[in-house]
């Protein structure tokens, strides 16, 4: 007899704005701007206005009139604010952290940010990736203990789904971007698609900017267990029975919840992609290092083809791979000919297993 099924109201969509998505929380925002020489500011409070004028734009400041000061002008078009944002916010502090919001034609929030803020935010990422990497062998002990339960608990699915986040590379999805551009990640993902070849597990959907990406993994036991979520009722594919006995959701909050319980930290879903990205980059690098001329100009290109191929793992375009995934030290120790052995090794041991078979995005 099936169980019942209870489904969650989806989360609400009114919340308080946070930085853009996937950048880590800066600790003490108002004291990291002051050591930048910085003012900590908020687009909650009056700012430069742009309006329409002609086929160009006029500027208004906070108490309503016409901006014309050349300097503040010139910072303003340095900006780059594409033409399509709306309700755009320009700070009116020339040393704001942030310098300008809006919303994009799809609505969603985008932000410009001063670029020593950016080095700040860039150093609080990648401490951060320290940080996960020496957290990474105790979440790894919970997720195989959790695995092992019996039945399908939340645990053990949330358990599946992060053990997946690792070795797959997969985003861990968002509910908006499912409804909204039928782009999927882990936890949006539905029966269909996840297809069975014995011990192997294979994922085809199409992820964020439209990608099709196939995933194959060759693990027997994760492979029983995604087989039998999918059994369940509902087009959901991770889904959990709770103490009633009813089917549950999985939700990127409940895999970020899990994370925190695990490792009493506030890490989340996407720091296993800064991890995953770092360490590609390290082995890509090193496969490179045995062939090179060591010339600057050869390392300069092998760096170029190191992240190309870290983006095509991740499902990235290059451009972003390098700001967002890849730890610049990896990159500056490659340059300066000092790369460290060990972490290349330990790069190595993360990536070198039989488990993962595929993983790249395509664009067919």
């Amino acid at each position: 007899m099936p169980k019942a099924t209870s489904r969650r109201p989806p989360p609400s969509s009114s919340r308080t704005e946070p930085p853009p998505a996937g950048e880590p929380p800066v600790p003490d925002p108002q004291e990291a701007a002051r050591e930048a020489g910085l003012r900590y500011v908020s687009d909650t409070r009056p700012g430069i206005a742009r309006r329409r004028a002609g086929r160009g734009w006029s500027y208004r400041g906070p108490d309503g009139a016409l901006l014309r000061d050349a300097k503040a002008l010139a910072r303003i078009r340095a900006l780059a604010i594409p033409p399509a944002w709306t309700d755009v916010w320009i700070s009116p502090v020339v040393a704001g952290h942030l310098q300008a919001t809006g919303r994009d034609a799809r609505g969603r929030k985008q932000y410009r940010y001063h670029p020593r803020w950016r080095h700040v935010r860039d150093e609080a990422k990648y401490d951060r990736t320290i940080a996960f990497a020496e957290a990474l062998p105790a979440i790894r002990r919970r997720v195989a203990a959790d695995m092992g339960l019996r039945g399908l608990p939340r645990n053990k699915v949330l358990a599946t789904v992060v053990r997946l986040l690792e070795i797959s590379f997969i985003r861990v999805g968002n509910a908006e971007y499912a409804r909204d551009n039928s782009s999927f990640g882990l936890t949006t993902m539905r029966d269909r698609h996840a297809t069975f070849d014995g011990s192997e597990v294979s994922f085809r959907f199409r992820g964020k900017s439209g990608r099709d990406h196939r995933v194959s993994i060759r693990d027997r036991r994760l492979a029983t267990i995604v087989r039998r979520c999918k059994e369940l009722p509902g087009q959901e594919l991770f889904q959990y029975i709770d103490e009633d006995g009813a089917v549950q959701d999985v939700t990127s909050t409940d895999v970020n919840e899990y994370l925190r319980q695990v490792t009493g930290e506030t890490f989340t879903a996407k720091d296993f992609r800064t991890w995953a990205g770092t360490v590609l980059a390290a082995q890509a690098l090193r496969a490179l290092e045995e062939t090179s001329t060591d010339t600057d100009r050869e390392l300069r290109s092998n760096v170029v083809r190191a992240v190309e191929q870290v983006a095509q793992s991740l499902g990235n375009t290059p451009t972003v791979c390098r700001q967002c995934y890849v730890h610049p030290a990896i990159i500056e120790a490659y340059l300066d000919g000092a790369m460290v052995r060990s972490a290349r090794e330990r790069a190595d041991e993360r990536l070198d297993s039989p488990e993962r078979r595929a993983g790249s995005a395509t664009d067919d």
